[in-house]
């Protein structure tokens, strides 16, 4: 195993921090004025609205469906900010650890989505298609920062020989023993404990066999933190465009409140319930390293952000968070009977085989719902493996809300001329499910 790293920082950019030239070299800027002084690791996702770009694309290919159009569209939005670098930056595509530009990987998506077969594993295949937003990006943003001026050397590092998974396809369990060893290898290669820059892709592990990998949806935070607790980084810093971690999504609600600090154990909370400015895998590894996160503004660098930590405050203010996409499944045994804990394990193996994750359950004597993001494929699985034995209803394009710390005024302000459909309160957290 290579010498431990010291001073090692990890920033991560998202979508709409790489959506276009502009956006990319507001990017460069920040590593320039705002960056560290040591080695830095930049972890990026897809540009924009790539994913679901590719998503669409991968379906349409999927099911024999023809997709020429989505995929010259992507291509092009590529293009675009491909050439605009180009123009601005001099050495553009020249001095950066890669053969060919980044939108000769298009030709290279295209001959895999040729490949794909309806007989073939519907999750797998997307891991093989989706991931390759992430690495036309990564390239974009290597590229720039190659030749933004730095003063220091930029290498590419790619995500999938680094981290390790299983093949639980679209949502890989990591094999962190082998990731500590594989990025140390890399990152220990290339950063020589020098102030120099890694750029890799978020969202992204591999097989030991070789085959791409994904992490979840939005799973490039996650990437940021798995990077962070092999390496011992000393922070991790996830730019948005948001001032930090407030209390609501400022696009749904008014007058939102900025948390300057919050404890690790309140923002995971927080991000299971569906908070959408932290990936909820994201807080558990930095959390046994006491590895602290900063939540910054790309558009205000200079701004403080959000510090998440190890910390003591006092009470917070209400957090509201909206998840829409919701499904409310039903199951009554056929013949009457109680909902026993039989019953139970029955259905929780069976959502757990089908992969449907529980935001809200709540029993009665003979019925038992639950909440879970909906996926047509996956709640078709498990009614096949659970209409043997009860009778399953279910209805979809449901919204949960949740109220962490909450208090009556804010509930009022919430449910006020709503029809809800299922609530549940606990001590500090209040969740209803509603039609919108």
């Amino acid at each position: 195993m290579g010498k431990e790293l010291t001073g090692l920082q990890v920033y991560k950019f998202g979508g709409a921090s790489v959506k276009d030239a502009a956006a990319i070299l507001n990017l460069c800027r920040i590593v320039r004025d705002f960056g560290p002084g040591g080695p830095l690791l930049i972890v990026v996702s897809a540009m924009g609205k790539t994913t679901n770009a590719l998503e669409e694309i991968y379906d349409l290919a999927y099911h024999g469906r023809d997709y020429s159009a989505q995929l010259a569209a992507s291509r092009a939005y590529h293009q675009k900010a491909h050439d605009e670098l180009r123009q601005q930056l001099s050495f553009y595509n020249k001095s950066y650890g890669i053969k060919n530009s980044p939108i000769l990987l298009f030709d290279e998506l295209d001959n895999k989505l040729a490949q794909i077969s309806a007989n073939g594993n519907y999750d797998e295949w997307y891991d093989q298609i989706v991931s390759y937003g992430e690495t036309i990006s990564a390239h974009m943003v290597g590229n720039a920062l190659a030749s933004y001026k730095l003063e220091r050397q930029v290498f590419w590092a790619p995500a999938s020989a680094m981290i390790q998974t299983d093949t639980t396809w679209r949502e890989g369990g990591v094999d962190w023993t082998t990731t500590g060893l594989e990025s140390k290898a890399f990152t220990d290669k290339l950063l020589a404990g020098k102030n120099r820059v890694i750029v890799t892709e978020g969202f992204i592990g591999g097989t030991p066999d070789g085959r791409t990998t994904t992490l979840g949806r939005e799973g490039s935070d996650y990437s940021a933190a798995i990077f962070a607790y092999c390496l011992n980084a000393e922070s991790v810093t996830i730019w948005k465009d948001v001032p930090g971690l407030l209390n609501a999504d400022p696009k749904i609600f008014p007058d939102t409140v900025l948390y300057p600090e919050i404890s690790y154990q309140e923002t995971i909370e927080m991000a299971f319930y569906g908070a959408s400015v932290i990936h909820p895998k994201t807080l558990k590894p930095l959390a046994e390293r006491r590895i602290p996160l900063r939540v910054k503004s790309f558009l205000n660098p200079e701004a403080p952000g959000t510090l998440i930590h190890n910390c003591q405050h006092p009470p917070l203010v209400p957090a509201f968070i909206r998840k829409a996409g919701q499904c409310l499944l039903s199951f009554e045994s056929k013949d009457f009977a109680f909902i026993s804990e039989e019953n139970l394990e029955v259905i929780f193996g069976a959502l757990a085989q089908a992969r449907l994750k529980i935001n809200l359950m709540q029993n009665s004597a003979i019925s038992f719902s639950v909440c879970t993001d909906y996926s047509e494929l996956r709640v078709q699985r498990l009614l096949a493996l659970l209409r043997g034995q009860f009778r399953v209803q279910y209805n979809t394009d449901l919204t949960l809300f949740t109220i962490k710390h909450y208090d009556q005024p804010s509930i009022e302000q919430l449910t006020a001329e709503r029809v809800l459909l299922l609530e549940q309160r606990t001590r500090s957290t209040f969740q209803f499910l509603v039609r919108e």
